[in-house]
């Protein structure tokens, strides 16, 4: 709670040294003192102590973090930032990420996404999520190469097209390499993220697939790709106005693969360490290549790191 006092302090320009962050004058706990700013600053009465801030049914640390959100410009609905995009540009080529607004859904194989599901879907379970940013469409090819200065895919014909034939440790040197261009942290999506981003986040209308219950409103799968990939972007996005992120190609995720639990959880990250027996990457999103039950937004696959396939590629995170 020392550290909230401090940042507390800092936000209403008192000084960094204040230790006790007493608000009150008082002998009370110290998140009393906490509450009675969160209540000054969201225009409640300064006297009232219970200042559940994000609804969840109690006081804590979630409350102010939530209300530092709000003061840095995140997780406020009011905010114009959140859910409109940031342009990028490295070596002439642009790539967009869209801002998404952190929520909680339940994830897993949930009664919209049909009775026939593959098991690793379940069990269903509550995520809450912080804010982040993705890709507004998959790394292209052309970005691939303004990055790496090769192009590592099988469908070559259009650098709009998204890169193919990258490995998840493929995937951690072209970040690294964008990272160092461009100064940013980008990196891959967690399994969470993903699949809320696909999902639509607080914008979700809870259709099967990403924007839309008609696969081919907002996919290129089997049915009609011809069986190759194809620019990104050229299908109707989905609630966030993220595209492709159902079919075309299945997009790396950061997390290390296992089973769900239903367990509530918050910023999942996956295990920390692998099973050795499963050393796998998990991969989202269904690919041009496959049919429409792969296509689904819960949809889960999981590939080693090492591998490099043709339906397989990467959407930035940040």
């Amino acid at each position: 709670i020392a550290d909230v006092n401090m940042v507390i302090n800092a936000m209403l320009g008192k000084p960094f040294d204040i230790p006790t962050g007493n608000q009150g004058g008082d002998t009370a706990p110290p998140h009393n003192d906490v509450n009675m700013v969160i209540n000054a600053m969201t225009g409640k009465s300064e006297q009232t102590i219970n200042c559940d801030v994000n609804a969840d049914g109690q006081v804590d640390i979630s409350d102010v973090n939530k209300v530092i959100n709000i003061m840095l410009g995140k997780d406020h609905p009011d905010n114009p930032d959140v859910g409109t995009t940031i342009t990028y540009t490295v070596n002439g080529v642009s790539f967009k990420m869209v801002k998404v607004n952190g929520g909680t859904f339940m994830m897993g194989a949930t009664a919209d996404q049909g009775d026939a599901y593959y098991g690793n879907g379940l069990p269903v379970h509550e995520v809450t999520l912080s804010s982040f940013s993705i890709g507004q469409t998959e790394v292209t090819q052309e970005l691939w190469q303004a990055v790496m200065g090769s192009n590592p895919s099988y469908y070559t014909d259009d650098p709009l097209r998204p890169v193919e034939l990258v490995s998840w440790e493929d995937c951690q040197e072209f970040i690294a390499q964008l990272n160092l261009l461009t100064g940013e942290t980008f990196r891959l999506p967690t399994e969470a993220q993903w699949e809320y981003a696909a999902r639509g986040g607080e914008k979700s209308n809870h259709y099967r697939y990403a924007g839309s219950n008609d696969i081919k409103e907002v996919a290129w799968y089997t049915g009609n790709s011809n069986q190759m990939t194809h620019p990104v972007a050229t299908k109707k996005p989905n609630e966030l106005g993220l595209y492709d992120m159902s079919g075309n190609v299945s997009e790396w995720c950061s997390d290390w693969a296992d089973d769900y639990t239903s367990d509530p959880q918050t910023d999942p990250t996956g295990p920390e360490y692998p099973d050795p027996d499963f050393s796998s990457k998990l991969y989202r999103g269904g690919e041009y290549a496959f049919n429409e039950l792969r296509c689904r937004v819960a949809h889960r696959e999981a590939y080693s790191p090492t591998v490099r396939v043709m339906y397989l590629g990467i959407r930035l995170a940040q």
